[in-house]
């Protein structure tokens, strides 16, 4: 049996996320407490009582799920005597979740990853004006059938596949104009289902060209050691394991195609067979169900999820 632990991203959060964590688990506290400090902010609690709007900002989200996640992997090193680089064999995070894939794997401090992944959200946030950029999935369509409506849309605009989910679960992303064009377009071409997504900005694609410079010159300050385990990047969908590759990978992740369906395809290739959801929500398993026919993946985001996986890993 052998084991890819995965980290979600954005769209996984939700008010009261790792509150059971942390009333069950100093070690959880003690991870939540670390990302208050390192943000001069207290993020817990906006993560435990809301309002939901808040907690949804970009630059909020962003380091609220790390915390979440780095506090599930805290919590089975003291609970369940997990050893990532003894009992995983790769590490993964859908867009922002590749953070926490790496602080889990030691190659960000948690204060560190908190403070690149603020950076990044407001980064974000601020390289397109408001009502500028927008996102829309396709449901039903794979990668290639995207990728010719993208370009069919764009007339000249940004018009790009921003992630590739898997299960027919695809993303564009781009000027809002050819989004909305691309919407119209994929009716035409068979797709079953094409809506907008309820996000406040155009993420994975050439409009997030400032962010990654902002990134690059962040990580470039950042201390970073190899991770434990390999973390298999979203933009080559391939195992890395030297932090100056992996730093690049960041900075072209910011404009690059989340490819989570390879990033999954290729674990299994490797011969993974059991993927552990560490985090809020339970949007990763449901993917890689659809990836990898007869796989069984758990989530652990909740103090009862963590006795349910000493229950069964005995």
């Amino acid at each position: 049996m052998t084991t890819a632990f995965i980290f979600p991203g954005q769209g996984s959060q939700a008010v009261g996320m790792g509150k059971s964590l942390a009333e069950a688990f100093p070690v959880a506290r003690a991870v939540f407490d670390e990302v208050d400090a390192a943000l001069s902010q207290k993020l817990s609690v906006l993560m435990w009582e809301g309002p939901a709007e808040e907690l949804t900002l970009t630059a909020n989200a962003q380091p609220a799920l790390m915390a979440v996640s780095l506090a599930v992997v805290r919590v089975l090193e003291s609970e369940a005597g997990l050893d990532l680089k003894r009992d995983a064999a790769f590490v993964a995070g859908h867009s922002l979740g590749e953070y926490s894939a790496l602080a889990a794997a030691g190659t960000f401090s948690v204060t560190d990853a908190a403070r690149l992944l603020r950076i990044r959200g407001d980064a974000m946030q601020k390289a397109v004006p408001a009502g500028q950029g927008a996102m829309a999935a396709l449901l039903g369509a794979e990668l290639d059938l995207a990728r010719e409506i993208a370009t069919a849309a764009a007339q000249g605009e940004v018009c790009e596949a921003a992630n590739d989910n898997g299960g027919g679960q695809v993303v564009l992303s781009g000027a809002k104009a050819a989004i909305e064009r691309a919407i119209a377009l994929a009716g035409e071409r068979g797709v079953k289902r094409a809506m907008l997504l309820p996000v406040s900005a155009p993420f994975h694609c050439a409009l997030m060209q400032p962010a990654a410079e902002a990134m690059r010159e962040a990580l470039a300050r950042v201390s970073m050691n190899a991770p434990v385990v390999p973390v298999v990047a979203n933009v080559g969908a391939a195992p890395l394991s030297d932090p100056d590759a992996i730093r690049d990978s960041l900075v072209a992740q910011v404009t690059g195609t989340v490819r989570w369906r390879e990033c999954v395809q290729a674990m299994a290739a490797a011969g993974v067979t059991d993927f552990v959801e560490a985090g809020s929500g339970k949007v990763l398993a449901g993917l890689v169900k659809r990836i990898v026919a007869g796989a069984a993946p758990i989530s652990i985001g909740t103090a009862d999820d963590i006795a349910a996986y000493k229950a069964r890993n005995g």
